[in-house]
């Protein structure tokens, strides 16, 4: 799909600038439609498992509404009693409902956009994006990747060292002198993988000069501006409706 072969870092770069612009508003329409909109837009163009999706969808979902009850259980009583809503029989300020939804919706914002990113990018392609496009220097990127590749061994080794003291009949202690008992055997795991991995890259004559050749060559096609454009546009539009409904409002330290 389109969105998981476009080119890394326009992708990144786009939804740096989307979220710039987001926290920049504070109304609680802008948002909830933005979302709605990159939710479609990530479903359509993007191979993923859905089922993922949602259930990491989930908790900023819970975060959201966490932070859309308390704010409005620790608001302060309005000035005027007249300018209240009534929710399911509890009198709210309108002025605290507007701005618990507008954090709400912000967070389901960022969290989607975030997601979009995450679900239709592959990692390897991302750090070898921000090397050839954004002159990332190799010695980071290549530290980066390879740290990426030890976690799923660090968790094959935490489950073998877990089962072998089961073995011996270790265990019955707590859990945080469980876990301090783990931490040796893996810190010298991963030194042992890190030299290792050291000694490979240099005899295999990678020094992180910046002048060096890629087997994979990235680069930035014609294609790859539609979604700027297109997520620009769609930002824009929903700007102009929230404007000519009258929904919309800058942020001014409204917290």
């Amino acid at each position: 799909m389109y969105l998981n072969k476009m080119n890394p870092s326009v992708k990144a770069l786009t939804i740096l600038g989307l979220v710039l612009v987001l926290a920049l508003m504070f109304d609680p329409i802008t948002p909830l439609l933005f979302t709605v909109s990159v939710i479609i837009i990530t479903f359509l163009f993007g191979t993923f498992r859905k089922k993922h999706y949602v259930l990491y969808l989930l908790p900023f979902i819970i975060f959201a509404f966490g932070m859309l009850w308390t704010t409005i259980a620790f608001a302060d009583m309005p000035k005027n009693p007249g300018d209240t809503v009534n929710l399911i029989g509890w009198e709210v300020p309108r002025e605290d409902l507007m701005v618990a939804l507008s954090l709400s919706f912000r967070v389901l914002a960022f969290a989607t956009l975030s997601l979009l990113f995450m679900f239709t990018t592959n990692m390897v392609a991302f750090l070898l994006s921000l090397m050839q496009q954004l002159k990332l220097p190799p010695k980071l990127a290549y530290g980066i990747m390879a740290g990426y590749r030890f976690l799923p061994m660090l968790k094959s080794e935490f489950g073998q060292i877990q089962a072998a003291h089961r073995v011996r009949g270790l265990g019955q202690e707590s859990r945080w002198k469980r876990y301090r008992r783990f931490a040796v055997p893996l810190l010298a795991g991963a030194i042992r993988k890190a030299e290792r991995t050291a000694v490979a890259m240099e005899s295999k004559g990678f020094t992180g000069s910046r002048e060096r050749t890629f087997y994979r060559n990235l680069s930035i096609r014609k294609k790859d501006w539609l979604f700027p454009a297109g997520m620009s546009l769609l930002l824009g539009l929903i700007l102009f409706l929230s404007i000519h409904f009258g929904y919309f409002s800058w942020y001014q330290g409204q917290l």
